[in-house]
């Protein structure tokens, strides 16, 4: 007798029984689940699953498409296979990077290319993709024992996929096929490239840029902003990254395993500590410079950044004050609300602009000016008695995510004004065909942060994460090229510092909520990194402002 399944479709909201061994793809014909766009994939009791999935038991499912952040990951990543496959083809001395996202896409370079790159050989390369999207290849997933994947990664010339694999110690690992290609994503993909209507590949900078459609809006992609100081941080750092032999996590394991990641702390250190000093000297030379505007999305390190740049601008002869923009927040009920009618602290608005202003032009006039502190669980300032004031000697070092808006400082005049993006924008990558979301690092970076010192689960952050990130790409990411300089705060260690504090409570999410997808894909990522000790962690460390035991008061 057939076994069935009682199967509850949200997107339905109906239950209806099916034979054990389904796939959701035919529960989806069969419930006749009409999305905005075509379906790409579901969740399957909060696990996110692709449509060649079958049910092995009862299930509640939620099919999404696009404009999901499961579905839209699926999307890129089969882009990446698509491009992966396409380079080998053509171009078979020359390997495929993916390096970091930039101006709505992911830029790639051709590691040993033989021939110049030029706009005629990436419209070549685009108009092959067309054509393998024009006949609806499927990608095939295929479980294999893990020696046996590793064997068929060696035997295909993927030997950094055989050395990331060796430290996950699972029994099967996922290999993925298009037509005569292999390879692995950590993630799921589209069940075939028949569903990759929308992309754009063009020449950018010295390689090449992969764009994908808006996630809220998939008939649309980016138009290119070139966008030169962020570009020359992120080649900067992974050049950086490259020359200390750690381009890759396996090689970060390595140094882990084999001892060597003592040294490699204190190189990234002592790298990052450089590039504050070389900023201060930058101000000093200006000699006209009273105020620095240190701006940076969340969890990028604005706090520590404020403070180590500080230190340098002391030996320097400088007398530091440094002032929190978050210390001026509009009292809670006077907050702006997003579109969802949640306080959107992201606001410009959020900031009580006419006070912050009266006390930078008060500080210039050389007045004692009382500032407040923001108390974040009454939602009101308290005016505790601190004061500053400003002497010959004296600059200013603001922190804050408006920093780089020209309103925020109307007052100041502009050659007064020294500025400063931060971001942690990772400089280490899963392997050549895998890149780390900067998302991932400061949201992981905040996860820790908010459980340790604002007493708040992975669940509570999980879902705020959302809002935050349309936060920032409304009110820091547009001024970001406005920077005097640019700072990356990513550690190349520093996953594997975060991923005991972070792991714990990720697991405490439960299954019951939708978030629980993503904290199980943040601990899949976090599964890849071997824990590094904490003990060679300086006291000064931007990752000390998250997991504490930092020299400096927060």
């Amino acid at each position: 007798m057939e076994t069935m399944l009682d199967i509850f479709c949200e997107n339905t909201q109906s239950v209806h029984p099916y034979a054990f061994g389904t796939s959701i793809m035919d529960i989806a014909k069969a419930e006749n689940v009409s999305l905005a766009f075509p379906i790409l994939g579901a969740l399957v009791n909060n696990k996110v699953r692709d449509l060649s999935y079958r049910l092995h038991g009862p299930a509640k499912i939620n099919f999404f498409d696009i404009t999901s952040l499961y579905g839209n990951a699926m999307y890129c990543r089969s882009l990446y296979f698509v491009l992966f496959k396409v380079v080998a083809d053509v171009l078979p001395n020359a390997k495929l990077k993916i390096l970091h996202s930039i101006s709505g896409g992911k830029y790639c370079e051709l590691e040993g290319l033989c021939e110049p790159l030029t706009d005629a050989l990436v419209l070549q390369l685009k108009e092959r993709m067309l054509e393998l999207v024009a006949r609806n290849l499927p990608f095939t997933r295929i479980e294999l024992p893990t020696d046996v994947a590793l064997a068929e990664y060696a035997r295909h010339g993927m030997d950094e996929k055989a050395e990331m694999f060796k430290y996950r110690k699972r029994i099967y690992t996922s290999i993925y096929q298009l037509d005569d290609k292999i390879n692995y994503y950590y993630g799921f993909l589209l069940p075939s490239t028949g569903y990759l209507t929308n992309f754009e590949l063009e020449k950018y900078e010295n390689g090449l840029l992969l764009k994908t459609p808006y996630r809220f809006q998939p008939g649309r992609i980016a138009e290119t902003r070139h966008l030169p100081k962020l570009f020359a941080v992120y080649q900067e750092y992974k050049s950086w990254a490259n020359r200390c032999g750690v381009p890759y996590v396996m090689n970060l394991n390595d140094k882990v395993v084999n001892g060597g990641i003592a040294d490699l702390i204190r190189q990234t250190e002592a790298y990052q500590e450089r590039r504050f000093a070389k900023i201060a000297d930058e101000i000093f030379e200006r000699k006209s410079v009273k105020m620095v505007l240190i701006c940076g999305p969340s969890s990028s390190g604005k706090t520590t950044s404020c403070k180590r740049l500080s230190v340098q601008l002391s030996l320097l002869g400088y007398k530091p004050v440094q002032i929190s923009v978050d210390d001026f927040f509009v009292e809670r009920d006077e907050t702006p609300r997003d579109t969802n009618g949640e306080f959107d602290f992201e606001a410009l608005e959020a900031i009580d602009l006419k006070l912050f202003n009266k006390t930078l032009v008060e500080l210039a006039e050389g007045k004692e000016v009382p500032l407040p502190t923001f108390d974040f669980p009454s939602g009101k300032k308290v005016w505790k008695g601190n004061t500053v004031k400003m002497d010959e000697n004296s600059i200013l070092v603001v922190e804050g995510i408006h920093c780089l808006n020209p309103k925020l400082t109307a007052s100041v005049p502009e050659e007064l004004k020294y500025k400063i993006f931060v971001s942690a924008l990772t400089s280490i990558s899963i392997d050549s065909q895998n890149p780390i979301p900067t998302t991932d690092n400061r949201l992981i970076r905040r996860i820790v942060r908010d459980h340790k010192y604002r007493g708040y689960s992975a669940l509570d952050t999980l879902r705020r994460w959302q809002s935050v990130r349309n936060g920032e790409v409304k009110n820091i990411f547009p001024f970001q090229e406005n920077a005097d300089a640019m700072v990356n705060t990513a550690l190349i260690y520093e996953m594997g510092i975060l991923k005991p504090y972070a792991v714990p409570v990720l697991r405490d999410v439960p299954e019951t909520e939708p978030e629980y997808a993503e904290a199980r894909r943040l601990l899949k990522f976090l599964s890849y990194f071997k824990t590094v000790p904490e003990k060679n962690i300086p006291g000064t460390s931007i990752l000390r402002e998250f997991v504490g035991g930092s020299q400096f008061h927060y």
